[in-house]
């Protein structure tokens, strides 16, 4: 379904449509956030669920500052030269955590590819900061490529995160266009990696969708990732942060985002998470939570 007026962007369909930020579990924890200098993907990347998520008391983490090195076309975030690595962010990542109570943390980074590792010894000190501070808090990764590198791969998990995620965002045609820097041959190994050399770790990975892609084109990228060992799937619809964006091309209507998902369990997949608002980190605690259930339950149940 493709809702557009003759020479103008397609118009957001109202389920797409998010309520406004407030309360006051998102008040406080916008305070909690300045307070401590932190950054968070939430509002980096413009994400339309933050004010569902931080009423729940729940949020992405985004160490290593908020400038990326790449200039991915369909990615809020600020690009440039990037900011100097803050050594005590981990720390203050933790007291966050501690503060929210939170059960299930959820770290990414913006890509550094100015550093040898890719940021990776930040990755580790703040899965570590956190298991010291809230021993009984499961922490979740959402790790760049590292541009391949295996040893900064072994750095993040030797550091033993409970859940591996690296999305590959898109169809690999798209990729000149929506992830100008990265290779989609090269996200495959990451995750194929991450499970050959830590095999119980969940790994999970995510696309958005509305980019252009073509049906086919989605369901071979669910394909590779099965082949991969990915258990955890996300799929949500892309919305372009700016005219300066990669535009919406199409807004997938929610009844294929649950045609999607039945196809993925078919395909191997544990979870699938799909639909209009899904993030990579949407209800990240209770997609884990869902994955460790015996399979056979998981089969019965559905998406």
């Amino acid at each position: 379904m493709l809702v557009r007026i003759e020479g103008t962007r397609p118009l957001r369909p109202a389920w797409l449509r998010a309520p406004a930020p407030a309360g006051e579990s998102y008040r406080e924890l916008k305070a909690l956030v300045r307070r401590l200098g932190l950054h968070t993907v939430c509002e980096s990347a413009a994400c339309p669920n933050v004010g569902e998520c931080w009423n729940r008391r729940t949020a992405t983490f985004m160490i290593l500052g908020n400038v990326c090195t790449r200039r991915c076309g369909f990615c809020a975030v600020l690009k440039g030269p990037p900011l100097p690595v803050d050594y005590d962010e981990p720390r203050r990542v933790a007291e966050a955590v501690a503060a929210l109570g939170l059960r299930h943390a959820v770290i990414t980074s913006v890509t550094r590819d100015d550093r040898k590792d890719g940021g990776a010894e930040l990755f580790a000190m703040t899965i570590r900061a956190i298991r010291e501070r809230v021993p009984g808090c499961r922490v979740e990764v959402l790790v760049p490529d590292f541009q391949g590198s295996h040893a900064a791969l072994d750095v993040v998990l030797e550091a033993r995160p409970d859940v591996f995620n690296h999305n590959v965002e898109t169809v690999p045609r798209l990729y000149r266009q929506a992830r100008l820097g990265a290779r989609y041959e090269r996200s495959l190994d990451v995750l194929a990696y991450a499970r050959r050399r830590c095999p119980g770790l969940p790994t999970k990975s995510g696309l958005m969708l509305g980019l252009g892609e073509e049906r086919a084109e989605v369901l071979e990228v669910m394909r590779d990732l099965v082949a991969c060992g990915v258990e955890i799937l996300t799929l949500g619809q892309y919305l372009s942060p700016s005219p300066a964006h990669s535009p919406v091309v199409r807004f997938v209507p929610p009844e294929e985002f649950d045609e999607l998902s039945r196809l993925g369990h078919r395909m191997g997949f544990r979870r699938v998470i799909a639909g209009p608002l899904v993030r990579s980190s949407y209800h990240a605690a209770e997609a884990i939570e869902a994955e460790r259930q015996p399979r056979d339950s998981q089969l019965q149940e559905g998406p």
